[in-house]
């Protein structure tokens, strides 16, 4: 990445090393895609070397707006970046521009519904928007942020060890926004980089031999493509750090999709799919009114944006903290929810990988907490006796709730809403305690014995069965013997990573497993985007008109 002073002039171009993280052809594409609008090109690809620049430190946020803040005011006519706090995009802005549309004391939804008529202001010009005069006073921001949600910021951890590859997230992410097909706001591919391979998917055992990649926006707290838009179009809300492009702010320069690290910004080049009138308001508009979710009108641009309208709770409490991805995925190695809250989704994952899949495996297993008392009715109080009377409870099951129990965490802050583990967890410990209850003495020494879970008789974890020494591995009580049991259960990832985390944009998406080398490139998965009637890349519906490449190269 280029570190030349910005105040030389020097285009990207000019330089030897290409600045954008996903290499020289991808940043060419970028720069092609900046030729087609009417906006200044080397303006943009400059802007989005400095931002980046910014995010690794090398530029402090001031000087980078001084830097640009006449050639801005010049090409656009306006400046209103925000130079440090992403509070100064989240509020205001989109009022002005309604202003200047004539609205008075009817609501902003309304107007917009009226206005709009299924075109995005955009998409009737920057110039067409300015020569209307202002007739009154914008009505004031309704949204409030609730000061039980001033830390939260939405986030994800995902499982990439266990992906299956079904793009089941693909799916549900376009049934919930319609988004244009290959317009991927999400995205999942399998991958290989010359260390690590991907079997032939005609041809394999396991879908864990596959190397994934699942790609949303990662919703960086540092986000390069809010600090080069200048209209504040793309901005970080305050509530939940969700990082949203403004449908009737942006002007579709595209400079944020060359300055996204990560390749996940579409730019709608025609009238889309899915009509305006198909889609519902409470879809589109968050809590402040401001059109920022479902797919985008023409002539804007669009991503990922973890669901504000469930975080707002238009659809109840009870999608409040989940996002549609995360609810279809088959496997649960999705994660959504408050990375700020220790006892969220995410964050229980990330902490301990082993135990929440374990939570995931058995709340499934094991029976029902409301019909196991009857199914104890004249049941033995021994091992033996419950394990051969009741179905669902085996030894192992035994072994592994009892193991949750033993590692069992006291949160000083409650669940967010829409978590899941939680859940699982007080069902696994409710049926530890309904056999505790029926005379299983699962504390004594005698049953943790039978279960493998005592100090003395451990002998690291049988992966196989086979009770082998595993020297390398300490346990100093019983809480260390249940962790270990349950990482020979579903052995958790050795690697978390989060994508380019040294260019510093500070992402709110943490992954588990193989980390994509340098030469990664994408191979065929088990499942095809044409399996699922879904598009791999945009291209494929717009020939050359758009840059709709995953994270990954795909040539």
């Amino acid at each position: 990445m280029s570190s030349d002073d910005p105040t030389t002039g020097e285009g990207p171009d000019e330089t030897d090393e290409p600045f954008h993280p996903l290499g020289e052809s991808w940043q060419d594409n970028l720069e092609d895609a900046l030729e087609e609008t009417e906006y200044d090109t080397e303006l943009g690809m400059e802007m989005a070397r400095d931002a980046m620049r910014v995010t690794e430190g090398e530029l402090s946020e001031e000087e980078f707006h001084a830097e640009y803040h006449e050639r801005v005011m010049e090409e656009f006519g306006e400046d209103e970046r925000p130079i440090a706090s992403p509070d100064d995009a989240d509020e205001g802005r989109g009022d002005s521009l309604l202003s200047k549309l004539g609205a008075g004391t009817e609501s902003r939804r309304e107007m917009l519904k009226k206005a709009g008529a299924g075109v995005g202001f955009a998409s009737l010009g920057w110039g067409a928007v300015d020569q209307q005069e202002p007739e009154e006073e914008a009505v004031e921001d309704p949204g409030e942020v609730h000061p039980d949600e001033d830390a939260t910021q939405w986030g994800m951890t995902i499982d990439l060890e266990y992906c299956d590859g079904c793009l089941s997230c693909v799916t549900a992410c376009n049934a919930e926004h319609n988004w244009d097909l290959g317009a991927n706001w999400m995205y999942v591919l399998a991958f290989e980089d010359g260390d690590v391979e991907s079997p032939d998917p005609d041809n394999f055992e396991s879908h864990r031999q596959f190397n994934f990649l699942v790609r949303p926006c990662q919703h960086c707290t540092d986000a390069p493509c809010e600090k080069v838009c200048p209209t504040t179009a793309r901005h970080t809300r305050d509530r939940g750090g969700l990082v949203l492009t403004d449908y009737d702010v942006c002007i579709g320069c595209r400079y944020c999709q060359v300055a996204c690290p990560y390749g996940v910004n579409y730019f709608q080049w025609e009238e889309p799919n899915v009509d305006e009138e198909e889609l519902g308001p409470d879809m589109v508009y968050d809590y402040r009114d401001r059109r920022v979710s479902s797919r985008a009108p023409r002539g804007v641009m669009s991503k990922c944006v973890f669901d504000p309208p469930r975080q707002d709770g238009n659809f109840g409490e009870e999608l409040r903290g989940t996002t549609a991805c995360e609810v279809a995925c088959p496997p649960s190695v999705i994660q959504f929810g408050d990375k700020n809250n220790p006892n969220s989704d995410p964050s229980r994952y990330q902490e301990n990988p082993a135990r929440a899949r374990a939570l995931i495996r058995l709340s499934t297993m094991l029976p029902s907490p409301d019909n196991l008392p009857s199914m104890l009715e004249g049941v033995g109080t021994d091992l033996a006796s419950i394990t051969e009377a009741v179905d669902g409870l085996d030894e192992q099951s035994i072994m592994l709730a009892t193991a949750v129990q033993l590692t069992n965490v006291e949160y000083d802050q409650e669940a967010p809403p829409g978590d899941t583990l939680v859940d699982q967890e007080a069902t696994i410990l409710e049926v530890v305690s309904i056999l505790e209850d029926h005379g299983l003495a699962l504390q004594s020494e005698e049953v943790l014995s039978e279960l493998g879970l005592t100090v003395d008789q451990f002998q690291g974890p049988p992966s196989s069965g086979s009770g082998e020494d595993s020297p390398d591995i300490v346990v100093n009580d019983r809480e260390d013997v249940a962790q270990q049991r349950l990482e020979a259960f579903i052995p958790p990832s050795g690697n978390e990573f989060e994508l380019l985390a040294d260019i510093g944009t500070n992402p709110n998406v943490t992954y588990l497993g193989q980390e994509p080398g340098p030469n990664a490139h994408q191979v065929p998965g088990p499942t095809s985007y044409e399996d699922v009637g879904m598009l791999d890349t945009r291209q494929d519906a717009l020939e050359e008109e758009t840059v709709g490449l995953g994270v990954i190269d795909s040539s």
